[in-house]
């Protein structure tokens, strides 16, 4: 074979054995860099942060943009996509209100230890912190037209037979802040809960009600709270006499009649028996006010146990004796 053609041929079976030679140190040094951006680094990450919080009169969120700066360990993907970026998306942080200071009017700062608990919301949870850089978090929120009004709950509850409300039905919190324009805000006098339909209940109910949105106006909280004590009771039925209180010196009225029939709904079961401290009296102030001396007689207060009771007649005739 001619030099010529060999030289040639000796210079295609270089070319294929040099790319394959080439192809081979990029694909170590590729796997070298994998291996090593895949293993643990310490490194400073910056996280620009907004404040959200529902704090009474001011605004759902700051208005100001903080830089939350930490040294932490994480992998080496991370530290070299922060480093490579350009700018940063802002992160909202809803932060608990026991965890926000007024340390000004309308400024709110979050301090030392308290940042640890919201580490995986500012750096995700591929990120372990050594040390905050930046220690304390100021955060404006501006103050907002803003106003209390009471919750109102629309409810239906029926009891099982022989049992009753034992208690107030509660609602917590009874009252919020709504926050909006003040066209909005005069004409907003109470916010509703969603309705409470109970049946069949024979025992103490607790629950959470959403309240229903108003257009154009916030609310300091979406839900409530309510709690409805419920007993099993037991009717006792006594003749009770009637009693006259706070006749004046000289003065005396007579009730008709003289006593009453009395039918107490008591907590089952039964403690001790609440006839012999159970009363019921006619005020002289209502006797002297009424045009026809007809009186609706009192009790000082229940005996323990007693849920509500019933008197039959409902008012007695009063005449004063001279």
């Amino acid at each position: 074979m001619p030099l010529k053609e060999r030289i040639r041929e000796r210079m295609k079976s270089w070319n294929g054995e040099g790319i394959i030679m080439i192809l081979s140190l990029l694909l170590a040094v590729l796997i070298w860099v994998l291996t090593n951006l895949s293993k643990e680094y310490s490194g400073t990450i910056s996280v620009p942060v907004v404040a959200q919080c529902n704090i009474d009169g001011h605004g759902m969120e700051s208005t100001n943009t903080v830089l939350v700066s930490a040294r932490c360990r994480t992998d080496g993907f991370r530290l070299l996509r922060e480093r490579s970026r350009r700018e940063r998306k802002v992160v909202v942080i809803p932060f608990d209100r026991g965890d926000l200071r007024n340390t000004a009017p309308h400024t709110y700062c979050v301090i030392g230890g308290t940042l640890n608990s919201y580490v995986n919301q500012f750096f995700g949870e591929g990120a372990q912190v050594e040390a905050f850089i930046s220690d304390t978090l100021k955060f404006f929120f501006p103050p907002v037209n803003h106003k209390r009004v009471p919750v109102e709950v629309v409810k239906s509850v029926v009891c099982r037979s022989q049992y009753m409300p034992s208690g107030p039905f509660r609602v917590t919190p009874d009252s919020i802040t709504v926050y909006g324009d003040d066209l909005h805000l005069d004409a907003l006098e109470r916010v509703t809960a969603s309705r409470l339909l109970l049946s069949d209940v024979h025992e103490s109910q607790h629950g959470v009600l959403r309240l229903t949105p108003v257009k154009g106006v916030r609310f300091s909280t979406e839900e409530v709270s309510f709690e409805l004590p419920v007993s099993r009771f037991v009717e006792l039925r006594t003749t009770v006499p009637i009693e006259v209180w706070n006749a004046p010196a000289g003065r005396e009225i007579q009730v008709y009649p003289p006593t009453a029939q009395v039918v107490m709904r008591c907590a089952f079961p039964l403690t001790k028996d609440p006839i012999p401290s159970f009363k019921l009296y006619v005020d002289w102030k209502d006797f002297n006010a009424s045009l026809t001396g007809r009186c609706a007689a009192r009790t000082i207060r229940l005996p323990s146990g007693v849920l509500d009771y019933r008197v039959e007649p409902e008012v007695f005739d009063c005449v004063e004796l001279h």
